[in-house]
């Protein structure tokens, strides 16, 4: 005989009774481009069967029925310690997820969570590209309430419709409107989207159809130039006035980005955990215990300069790259805040860190040219082939771009410096483009020391630091250091390994 499944038991609960229309979306998503296709290349054949029609339906039918059965089979208990999870109807599979083992939790809600009153929730550990669990869809009363749990590490009182209170949290930073127009007018983000779209438009269209359009238009525009009989100077003022309107436009579309991404920034910390909410349309809540950040990240571009502003990022032992790609991953601290708001922050964060460090330790700055060779070599290249189809000194021109990639290359390898105290390792680097990078020394969990040909002509080296997750960008690496300092750093620095726990 056959050994009696347990008894389901009594505290386990469902998801909303609106989560199967969320997983059908999802899955229609996924199968839209196939079915629109049956329909338009099925419907134009000759015969008088509409079978397409009937495949369609079945497939709709399979889709509905597939959400459904996920309702139904889904139960998730939460513990004293643990999230315990059941799915599946022939297949069945059960989970135990341990509160200690969430890095990130991310409450999704786009307009339409937001339209029937549910979040999506997803839990995320250390390493891996998925989620170890999405919760597809809860109240949002239950979502926030089963955050604060993993927050607080769990508890034995499980989260109920009526408990619909927000955790109050000590915010540490929030961003009013002012600056949210000041992160569309520095960030690049609209050029980003107009590429994006551009693409997408030779992607979908056919490539002769999209350049016959953009010559058709450049015809028209300039057979409506010279039956105005425009001057010289008259077109060229004409061209750098389109050319201004452009850039405004694509500005006042970074804006209207900013805003619809980070509309109600608010940072917040409890029981330390760091929690950021925001979006206009999709609202985001994602948290992550403080011990879960492995490297600080300080942004400055020329434009943040001139608002007087930066930006802190940070990198997480979490998410994965899907994660980051749709956005949700919790990676801005300060998406734009000023120089003293960013220190603060982590200096409150950091408490054992002195920010910003007494003294920069510089390094070796012979062979700075070093930086510059992927320039020469491209404007070369670029050059050459620029005289051969001209056969004019003309092509020369973009040669003229090496005097500023020399000075971009000195000036780069002048302001490289480092700092290590008892407890952190501190980077900066860039000129135009700012940055530092800041790890604590109980994270890093490998070194690496490399030399190139032009290292060991010039006797430098390059060490890079890894910790669990760091992947951001710059990297966390010192680069020019004499090879006698490389060296001295890297066994400094293996010795503190040695005797501390990594923590992660």
């Amino acid at each position: 005989m056959s050994e009696l499944p347990p008894p389901v038991p009594s505290d386990e609960q469902r998801l909303h009774p609106w989560s199967w229309l969320f997983a059908l979306q999802q899955q229609v998503q996924q199968f839209l481009l196939p079915l629109v296709a049956l329909l338009v290349f099925g419907s134009r054949r000759d015969d008088d069967l509409p079978y397409h029609h009937w495949i369609s339906g079945a497939i709709v039918v399979a889709l509905v029925a597939s959400a459904v059965l996920q309702y139904l089979s889904y139960r998730y208990r939460i513990g004293n310690d643990a999230l315990s999870i059941r799915s599946g109807i022939f297949e069945r599979t059960r989970r135990e997820i341990p509160f200690a083992r969430i890095h990130n939790v991310v409450v999704h809600q786009n307009l339409l969570h937001r339209m029937f009153g549910v979040a999506e929730l997803r839990l995320e550990s250390a390493g891996g590209d998925k989620p170890e669990a999405e919760m597809r869809v809860l109240k949002l009363a239950q979502a926030l309430e089963l955050e604060r749990l993993i927050r607080q590490g769990g508890s034995e009182a499980a989260p109920t419709d009526d408990q619909a209170d927000t955790p109050t949290d000590g915010v540490l930073l929030s961003l009013p409107l002012s600056e949210l127009v000041r992160q569309g007018l520095i960030s690049n983000r609209a050029m980003v989207v107009v590429a994006a779209a551009i693409g997408a438009a030779y992607q979908l269209f056919p490539r002769r159809t999209t350049s016959d359009f953009i010559e058709e238009q450049g015809r028209h525009a300039f057979g409506y130039a010279s039956q105005l009989q425009l001057g010289t100077l008259t077109m060229v003022a004409t061209g750098l006035l389109l050319l201004a309107f452009a850039l405004v436009l694509m500005r006042l579309l970074s804006v209207g980005l900013a805003i619809v991404q980070y509309y109600g920034f608010r940072l917040s910390e409890a029981d330390r955990r760091l929690t950021v909410e925001r979006g206009l349309f999709t609202r985001v809540r994602s948290s992550v215990a403080r011990r879960r950040i492995q490297a600080w990240t300080l942004r400055e571009g020329a434009l943040h300069r001139l608002f007087k502003r930066r930006q802190l990022r940070v990198d997480i032992a979490s998410g994965g790259q899907q994660q980051e790609q749709d956005g949700r991953a919790l990676k801005e601290l300060a998406p734009l805040a000023t120089p003293a708001a960013c220190d603060g922050l982590l200096q409150h964060l950091l408490p054992q860190l002195q920010w910003p460090p007494a003294q920069w330790l510089p390094v070796s700055t012979r062979g700075w040219w070093r930086l510059c060779l992927p320039a020469l070599l491209l404007m070369s290249l670029l050059s050459a082939l620029l005289v051969y189809e001209t056969g004019s000194a003309w092509g020369l021109l973009p040669l003229l771009w090496l005097p500023w990639s020399a000075l971009k290359a000195h000036r780069q390898v002048s302001r490289i410096g480092y700092n290590i105290d008892a407890q952190r390792v501190a980077i900066r680097g860039g000129w135009w483009n700012r940055w530092w990078r800041v790890a604590e020394l109980d994270k890093l969990q490998a070194l690496r020391l490399d030399r190139s040909p032009l290292d060991r002509r010039f006797g430098t080296a390059t060490l890079t630091l890894d910790t669990a997750g760091a992947g951001g960008s710059p990297a966390l690496q010192l680069r020019f250091l004499e090879e006698a300092q490389a060296r001295a750093l890297m066994a400094q620095l293996e010795r503190e390994m040695v005797r501390r726990k990594l923590r992660w």
